[in-house]
């Protein structure tokens, strides 16, 4: 079969990316798609997730349609049963015939972390950012989305970092067009991560997404502060001045060329009272605003030519991703 890795950077396939919340993995095979790869997600009897080639190597068949047994997945067709190194282990036709050697599938790293299961397809090249706030109790967490977008993954990323168009694209939730100006920011790069802090007025807490911490209802200004996990992560911290603070982690799963996954998880040590359905409605319409002008944007992926894009000087986090990502070369 025609393997796909020549269509993306070969060291995207040596990074960490997300395929599922943890939630959505039960007892059941779970089927995704990561980097055109086909992939099923399934718990053993422990469980601890495994990823693996969702091929069956007999006939084809998806192991995602199979089930679990015996800390095995089981393929629907003809019920050969493989264990979490990919072995084959029994195959019911021939029960008194030697496995051949070939009847094994490829296995995957796969990590557990952050409400996320985590998939590399080659040993990872990079480690996990280390996030504190979700070993501290103050902190309260819901899982938003996730948000299908018919993109590349680098333009899903790309526009949460651009600011230049709350005012037009989110008037009234997270910008004002009376207000364009974008802050200066200075962007560090450290390896594979960039570092920059937004301090900017932002608008002041709606009826009906009443989540920010800002107590000053006369111009309210919000910090904050970004770290971009190459090549799609985001930890994203905003406070107000005092103690509350929300955490947004954003990541994208790139499915294919044009085809991503979001996955944005919110946590906030403050408004506890406050229903996690109105965040979750609130990321729903912010994303669904994003949605149609990125899937708009051509092309598709981010040029990673300086060329083929006019940049100003408040495109400064865009243009430091993208250098970013071509001397990591994790770009085409």
């Amino acid at each position: 079969m025609k393997n796909n890795s020549s269509r993306f950077a070969s060291k995207l396939f040596a990074c960490w990316h997300p395929v599922s919340y943890c939630s959505e993995v039960t007892k059941k095979p779970f089927a995704t798609k990561l980097l055109d790869e086909p992939l099923v997600i399934w718990r053993g009897k422990d469980g601890q997730v495994h990823a693996m080639k969702d091929l069956c190597i007999h006939r084809g068949t998806a192991l995602s349609l199979g089930w679990v047994k015996n800390d095995c997945i089981v393929c629907p067709y003809h019920a050969w049963e493989y264990d979490k190194s990919g072995s084959c282990v029994r195959i019911p036709q021939a029960p008194n015939t030697p496995i051949p050697k070939k009847a094994k599938i490829s296995v995957y790293w796969c990590v557990e972390k952050y409400g996320l299961i985590w998939v590399a397809l080659k040993e990872p090249e990079y480690q996990l950012p280390v996030i504190p706030e979700f070993n501290d109790s103050n902190y309260k967490f819901v899982n938003t989305g996730p948000f299908d977008w018919e993109s590349d993954a680098s333009r899903q990323v790309e526009n949460f970092t651009d600011l230049g168009h709350f005012p037009w694209v989110h008037p009234g939730l997270l910008g004002e067009p009376d207000r364009p100006e974008v802050p200066a920011c200075n962007v560090k790069i450290d390896k594979a991560v960039l570092h920059y802090t937004i301090v900017r007025p932002e608008s002041i807490n709606s009826k009906e997404f009443p989540i920010f911490g800002n107590k000053i209802v006369v111009n309210p200004v919000r910090k904050s502060t970004y770290q971009l996990h190459l090549p799609y992560t985001i930890v994203l911290r905003v406070g107000w001045g005092g103690t509350e603070c929300i955490l947004d982690l954003f990541v994208s799963q790139p499915i294919s060329k044009n085809k991503c996954r979001g996955f944005c998880i919110v946590g906030r040590n403050f408004n506890h009272h406050i229903s996690d359905k109105v965040y979750k409605d609130f990321e729903k319409v912010i994303f669904g605003q994003d949605k149609r002008i990125v899937e708009s944007q051509r092309p598709e992926q981010v040029p990673f030519d300086f060329t083929e894009e006019l940049h100003l000087k408040f495109d400064a986090v865009a243009m430091n991703y993208r250098k970013a990502m071509k001397k990591e070369r994790l770009n085409d």
